[in-house]
């Protein structure tokens, strides 16, 4: 079935933007469900998309990057990744943030997936790329990033993790059992 064929069923009423900031829009809708019922609906859009990147040497590591999130109040294990404004390219945007995060350049790049993050809320759009060919730098962290970690280790492990759910972050466990599923891991 095509989906660009399937008629919208919500009808929206009305808007109005609630926050706004550097990297979002929050903006409640007052709405007719698709059962013909009143209700609202919140969006929250975001000025960047989702980027990540999984490195992959040749003897079959990968980097993991580690730091304490905010909204989450805890440290975090998961793939390098950032944001990227809407008008980025994507692949560009991975080479970036992988640079940035780890030090690591590479020569040859897959798109593994493309996504949405949290169709329920929001609108963000995220991209996974393997990197691999690597070469080894060093890192240009942004303010944020601070006390960021990094971390080679086997792939197998970090899907493990995923598996144990010891990475919850959604672009690195979509990207990690992406990534083993297509190297058949």
């Amino acid at each position: 079935m095509n989906q660009k064929e399937i008629k919208n069923p919500w009808t929206t009423l009305s808007g109005e933007e609630k926050y706004e900031n550097r990297w979002i829009q929050v903006t409640e809708y007052q709405v007719l469900n698709p059962s013909g019922g009143k209700g609202i609906y919140g969006k929250v859009h975001f000025r960047n998309k989702a980027i990540g990147v999984i490195p992959v040497d040749h003897e079959g590591n990968t980097w993991l990057v580690g730091q304490f999130r905010y909204t989450l109040n805890e440290f975090q294990w998961e793939i390098p990744e950032g944001g990227a404004p809407l008008s980025e390219d994507p692949l560009d945007a991975a080479k970036r943030e992988l640079q940035e995060e780890t030090g690591i350049t590479a020569k040859k790049w897959t798109r593994i997936a493309r996504l949405h993050t949290s169709n329920s809320v929001t609108d963000e759009e995220g991209f996974l790329f393997l990197a691999e060919d690597l070469e080894y730098g060093v890192n240009n962290l942004e303010e944020t990033e601070a006390d960021l970690k990094v971390w080679k280790l086997p792939l197998q492990e970090a899907i493990d993790m995923v598996m144990r759910g010891e990475i919850t972050d959604s672009l690195s466990v979509i990207g990690l059992l992406t990534l083993g599923r297509l190297k058949k891991i």
